[in-house]
């Protein structure tokens, strides 16, 4: 079970890896919004701070499908067997996740970039962020459903 439990370490650390990525690439482009309206003399709007912590939740998927691979390990000793299954399934996720956090910070980019200069489209520009939300979901809920 010790390649199970290093999947569940690899699960929490890839997809943080792909939350601090995505968080990098929405932050700038927020960072960039405010600016554009501080140089217009414009009030900064916070909500786009949504941006640039949405990519944030992966790390949490993360953390959940780790803590459940413990879990699972903790009650089940005769689960032995399964270490390389559970490995396989923390990185495939985690790589789900990292990936999914990454679009998030993309698309979370292009909508504080829209928000800030038009300062409309807030809710739509939010649905793509949150379909990118999606792909970590289901890579968390099917990963769970697997074990």
């Amino acid at each position: 079970m010790n390649l199970g439990l290093i999947g569940a370490g690899l699960v929490l650390g890839i997809a943080a890896v792909g939350s601090a990525i995505g968080i990098g690439i929405a932050g700038q482009s927020v960072i960039g919004a405010w600016k554009k309206c501080y140089i217009a003399n414009k009030p900064a709007p916070m909500t786009l701070l949504a941006f640039g912590g949405a990519p944030l939740t992966q790390t949490f998927y993360g953390y959940i499908l780790g803590l459940i691979f413990m879990r699972d390990a903790a009650l089940n000793p005769a689960n032995a067997d399964k270490g390389l299954l559970y490995l396989g399934i923390g990185i495939a996720s985690g790589l789900a996740m990292a990936f999914s956090a990454i679009a998030q910070g993309k698309a979370g980019a292009a909508g504080a970039d829209a928000t800030g200069e038009t300062g409309k489209g807030f809710v739509n520009y939010m649905m793509i962020v949150g379909i990118c939300e999606t792909v970590a979901i289901f890579a968390m809920v099917l990963s769970m459903i697997s074990l």
